[in-house]
């Protein structure tokens, strides 16, 4: 056995990296702070690269044959009076919640023999075997708009496309089929001052106007309220992987606007491109730094026009008249949508 790895944060991408390595027998400990199952801020519909990174881990097929998942083939988009309707996506996706997901990966690492630490924080330093996949990163306060999400279940909610993405006056909120009847509601919002009173009025904020197509459909929807969570203070500005001090990967690396990228899928994927660089380490094949250079370098080559592309709809997208803009160019010309799926996912 060669050298081991230790993978603090035991999310989508250190769950998946995790059981790369241990499929090429490299020793594996993840740290994770939380407990499985549990429900986070996730839109739950995973699109693009990231779907052939499961492919070639052996785990689509399994979580296919999990009933946990079901296939996404259309989508539609709402800005006030301005829609798309239901349309083919460019590619068929995958909704799986992450309550599921999340306790679907931890079993999958340890059947493969990783370690897995529960309910414990890692207390120690950086340094060689440290990979950090520990989430997101905080946006300090006082830099103009804050961005925060939310996200909930519910059932009894009619929808016209496996997702529907609604435009609302400060942010947006998507709605995903997930299985058994659910759905998905996740919003990214933005704000100038702290919401103090959150906790009770959450709702409001992922309901809608009043009138509007998504306050129809959630007029009579079944909310649950276990499933309710939020994150505050989220940073979406693109970061490059070289030159970094920590080895890092999914949204620790750096985190991409949903609607203008998929997050879930850039997790997979970071994770597959971790696997070869952190194996060879463990072989004695690599030093440290040059894993770490290596896989920057991949990450980079990947990820970089991505974040591009992102980093300039995202700001349109929260530009009532720039959205609306979008959403009827995409309305009127099937072909937009198109190009803007290859080049953000």
């Amino acid at each position: 056995m060669g050298e081991g790895i230790t993978i603090i944060g035991g999310g989508l991408s250190g769950l998946t990296l995790g059981i790369g390595l241990r499929q090429r027998g490299v020793p594996v400990r993840v740290w994770e702070a939380g407990a499985y199952p549990r429900h986070r801020v996730c839109g739950e519909f995973i699109s693009g690269l990231g779907l052939g990174s499961l492919t070639r881990l052996g785990l689509l097929e399994a979580l296919h044959e999990s009933g946990k998942a079901r296939p996404a083939v259309t989508a539609a988009f709402f800005a006030g009076k301005t829609s798309v309707k239901a349309r083919a996506l460019p590619e068929a996706a995958l909704c799986i919640p992450r309550f599921d997901l999340d306790d679907w990966l931890a079993r999958e690492f340890t059947k493969w023999g990783g370690e897995l630490v529960l309910s414990t924080r890692w207390s120690g330093e950086s340094g060689p075997g440290i990979v950090h996949a520990s989430g997101r990163r905080p946006e300090p306060a006082g830099l103009g708009w804050r961005l925060f999400g939310l996200k909930a279940h519910a059932s009894d909610v009619t929808l016209d496309a496996d997702l529907e993405m609604h435009f609302v006056p400060e942010g947006y909120v998507g709605l995903s089929r997930q299985s058994h009847g659910r759905v998905n509601i996740c919003g990214l919002f933005r704000t100038r001052a702290p919401v103090p009173d959150l906790r009770q009025r959450w709702r409001e904020w992922l309901g809608g106007a009043p009138n509007s197509v998504l306050n129809q459909r959630l007029a009579v929807a079944q909310i649950d309220p276990a499933s309710f969570c939020s994150v505050a203070a989220l940073s979406l500005r693109p970061r490059r992987a070289w030159g970094r001090a920590e080895f890092c990967v999914g949204d620790a690396l750096t985190m991409i606007p949903p609607v203008t990228g998929n997050g879930m899928s850039m997790a997979f994927e970071s994770a597959e491109l971790a696997i070869d660089p952190l194996s060879r380490y463990s072989q004695g094949k690599l030093d440290w730094v040059e894993a770490g250079r290596q896989f920057a370098r991949l990450c980079d080559d990947r990820f970089s026009a991505r974040l591009r592309w992102a980093a300039w709809l995202q700001p349109l997208l929260l530009q009532p008249v720039a959205r609306a803009g979008l959403v009827f160019g995409a309305a009127h010309f099937p072909a937009l949508t198109q190009w803007l799926f290859a080049r953000t996912r």
